[in-house]
């Protein structure tokens, strides 16, 4: 049986039909022009301004393209790398493995409570782990990760009278419709509008509703089906398959707690004073929410909220401590991107900052912290390798003079199909696409510069293009087979993938219906940043 050609395969194929191309396309040029828009220079296409011109043929250029789409991408790659660096960083330190744990255990004490005895703590413990997970996903672009965390919550499922399929719906699944419906997930939102000129992480008043409504499906299907196999175990299509996992126990699971030391507390010492300072430094912060704009001293209640939470996890654990510092650094960064306009330049810092701090506390030599990064950077490297060589696709078109000819043609032919119709085609391509091309990084960096610019032909708003990136892009993460993360945590969980398939394309259909009814409002109706 042949294997389906690799990601960079597929990529260097594209490059040639590219190539290849230039040499049949016609030239042409749209003239640009530089505008504002809430503040910020955006260039645009003028739509009526193509005139056909001499193409440049390339064959040789093939090679050099691809240096050219790094160095064009150079921005994005580091950043990549850097986020691989430091959450592997965080997570070999066990914190979050450990918080996860420790708030499940809470949970299941509601039982002494009636109410929750009747609501079902069970039921309250897969939607909590499902909210979770779906915020990392949307927030930090859980993907990879998901993988360790099989083996912790499919023996979980398990012990809970459920099937692997909960254990792989709770974790894998719930981050992979965090990353779909992401409010300010750094690989596909943060790269899409990058790319497309608009400003980092604008328009998320309305994701964060999409958020709601397509978690609000996913999780009421997962309890739904895990009731229903609660009810009925030989109903689950695993019931023969998952008798690997009965010996299993979640009880077995044991994290090594770091207990703090006068080192962890020097540090968590220094790290108040450096607030206490910025807190001075910036009295207050202006941001805008909507249409109101608000100016408070968030400095000062960020650096609050760490003293007296640092303070009490401290005592707990050094994890504790560790867990506490990423939250803190959530509320950072929403801070610095929506009052100081910070770019990936600043978030990578931000999460740079981190990893090392998170490395110090837990103790980690300067040796281990460098060890630990790069077994982080290594592990994403694939990631950020396909952005640059996406980025020569775009390279030969331009230096083609192709671009801007393809783009004249199929504007043309979706002008007269409506905005509803083109929005809908590029939401198609999109999920068709991820069949093929399953990095979201990799489809941002080949589909937007087109897409941004086709959509200003269109009348089409460049941020409903993105959101129409972003659904296409994550929905059928879910079901592709060319996904190495899909296939990694199904092989941890010991399901087949043809069982998979089944049972998850009903919600995957559902998911591309709901996102492409998401995406028709914005066409009606004002929301911020669109």
């Amino acid at each position: 049986m042949k294997k389906f050609p690799h990601t960079y395969v597929i990529v260097f194929a594209i490059i040639v039909f590219v190539a290849m191309l230039t040499w049949i396309v016609p030239g042409g040029e749209f003239q640009r022009k530089t505008i504002i828009v809430n503040g910020h220079e955006r260039t645009v296409i003028d739509a009526q301004s193509f005139k056909y011109g001499q193409n440049e043929p390339q064959v040789w250029q093939i090679m050099s393209a691809f240096y050219q789409g790094f160095v064009n991408q150079a921005g994005i790659i580091v950043f990549i790398l850097i986020i691989g660096g430091t959450f592997w960083i965080i997570n070999t330190t066990k914190s979050i493995d450990i918080g996860i744990q420790s708030i499940i255990n809470k949970i299941r004490q509601l039982d002494k409570l009636r109410f929750f005895r009747k609501i079902g703590s069970e039921q309250i413990i897969l939607a909590f782990i499902m909210i979770l997970f779906s915020l990392f996903g949307a927030i930090f672009g859980m993907s990879e990760e998901t993988i360790a965390f099989i083996v912790i919550f499919v023996p979980l499922a398990i012990s809970m009278g459920y099937d692997s399929i909960v254990g792989v719906s709770i974790t894998y699944l719930a981050a992979h419709v965090g990353f779909a419906s992401a409010m300010l997930n750094p690989f596909t939102i943060g790269i899409a509008q990058g790319i497309s000129q608009i400003p980092l992480f604008s328009g998320i008043e309305y994701r964060f509703f999409c958020w709601l409504i397509i978690n609000a499906i996913a999780i009421g299907f997962i309890l739904w089906y895990a009731s229903r196999i609660k009810r009925n175990p030989s109903l689950s299509p695993m019931k023969e398959l998952d008798k690997f996992w009965y010996h299993k126990s979640t009880n077995a699971l044991t994290f090594e707690i770091v207990k703090p030391k006068a080192k962890q507390w020097i540090i968590f010492i220094v790290l108040s004073l450096i607030g206490i300072y910025l807190s001075i430094v910036h009295k207050e912060t202006t941001i805008s929410l909507g249409r109101k704009i608000l100016t408070l001293p968030l400095t000062a209640i960020i650096t609050t909220y760490f003293i007296i939470s640092s303070a009490i996890f401290l005592r707990k654990s050094v994890q504790y401590f560790i867990l506490n510092m990423l939250v803190t650094t959530i509320f950072i960064l929403i801070l610095g991107v929506l009052g100081y306009e910070w770019y990936i330049k600043e978030i990578a810092a931000l999460f740079f900052a981190l990893g090392l701090v998170s490395a110090w506390v837990y103790g980690y030599s300067p040796n281990e912290t460098v060890k630990q990064f790069l077994e982080g950077a290594k592990d994403i490297l694939s990631a950020a390798l396909v952005v640059g060589l996406a980025g020569g696709i775009i390279v030969l078109l331009n230096d083609g003079k192709i671009i801007d000819t393809i783009l004249y043609h199929v504007s043309m032919a979706l002008d007269n199909s409506g905005k509803i119709t083109s929005i809908s085609m590029m939401y198609l391509f999109q999920n068709g696409l991820n069949i093929i091309i399953p990095s979201g990084s990799a489809k941002a960096a080949l589909t937007m510069p087109i897409m941004s610019q086709f959509s200003d032909l269109l009348g089409i708003s460049r941020q409903l293009t993105v959101l129409a990136f972003q659904f296409g892009d994550g929905f059928t993460n879910m079901i592709t087979p060319t996904s190495g993360v899909l296939l990694g945590a199904l092989s941890m969980a010991k399901i087949p993938y043809s069982i998979w398939f089944k049972w998850i394309l009903p919600f995957i259909l559902v998911l591309i219906l709901l996102g492409w009814l998401l995406l028709l409002p914005p066409m009606f109706w004002y929301f911020n940043g669109f």
